[in-house]
């Protein structure tokens, strides 16, 4: 610290330096003033370029305004040691304060960092319907410390970019198609090659199920009280939810037209007598 107010004390001693101190101040406001003309262009150019290559506003705006003040910092330090100021003792606080900064503001680093990342990598988009973190909802908005999403019950919801990247991405809209997974019972008397054909029927004559890729059907289990079928019908991502349902209501109805029955667990109850004693069986 001594050395960094060496001018003053030097000036305290001998009003003269105060001469060539004028100098060297009118030299360092010009140098500041020439440098921060550059350092803007420096900054406007860097963002010109990243959104050439289509990187994301938030990731742009984040990345300019931390090159604007680390080269604002790295300006005044040239300035003052223009004027005749120690600056290694200065970078020596500086950067004894910014571990300090740093060792205090770790979590808040690592979802800055997760946020770049994220931003970079593009697991998901605004507008994405997404599961992270344990939350799933659509996404509102990327931010550097923060993601914001809208959960489907109309919750707004603030996850740590930190919590995102440590934990499974599901992207829902990632993809343009999906497929809308059916798990459907008959009962075990019924026959199974009509109810087949009854669920081959219904999808087909769905509007929004897609030929190709084309669907398809198959007997999965044969469980306590049912004969499980998987029907697996590829729509548009944006159908998923009106499809399952509709085909869900449609394939009840129509099994039940064709004489096949849709069980549900049940136990049956029987009975007997022995030697006087009624025994009941399960």
């Amino acid at each position: 610290m001594d050395t960094l107010l060496q001018p003053v004390k030097d000036f305290l001693h001998d009003p003269s330096v105060i001469y060539p101190f004028v100098g060297r101040l009118f030299g360092a406001l010009i140098l500041f003033w020439v440098g921060r003309r550059i350092i803007k262009v420096l900054t406007t150019l860097t963002a010109r370029a990243l959104r050439k290559l289509d990187a994301d506003e938030t990731l742009v705006t984040f990345i300019s305004n931390a090159l604007y003040y680390l080269l604002l910092v790295a300006l005044v330090i040239a300035a003052l040691g223009f004027l005749g100021f120690e600056t290694s003792s200065l970078i020596t606080i500086l950067g004894a304060a910014g571990l300090s900064v740093g060792l205090a503001l770790k979590d808040s680093l690592s979802n800055v960092a997760s946020g770049v990342m994220i931003i970079l990598f593009r697991p998901f988009r605004v507008g994405d319907t997404v599961e992270i973190a344990g939350h799933t909802g659509v996404v509102e908005e990327i931010g550097v410390f923060s993601t914001q999403i809208k959960t489907f019950d109309n919750r707004q919801t603030l996850i740590p970019n930190g919590q995102i990247v440590a934990d499974s991405i599901v992207n829902y809209t990632a993809k343009p198609i999906r497929r809308a997974d059916i798990l459907i019972g008959v009962s075990y008397e019924d026959d199974l090659k009509k109810a087949r054909q009854v669920m081959q029927d219904t999808i087909a004559a769905h509007p929004k199920v897609l030929s190709e890729p084309a669907p398809s059907i198959y007997l999965m289990e044969l469980a306590d009280s049912s004969i499980n079928f998987s029907v697996r019908p590829w729509c548009q991502t944006s159908d998923v939810l009106e499809v399952k349902s509709d085909l869900m209501e449609q394939l009840k109805t129509n099994l039940e037209a064709a004489g096949c029955s849709i069980p549900y667990p049940q136990r049956d109850v029987h009975l007997y007598q022995k030697k006087g004693q009624e025994i009941l069986k399960s």
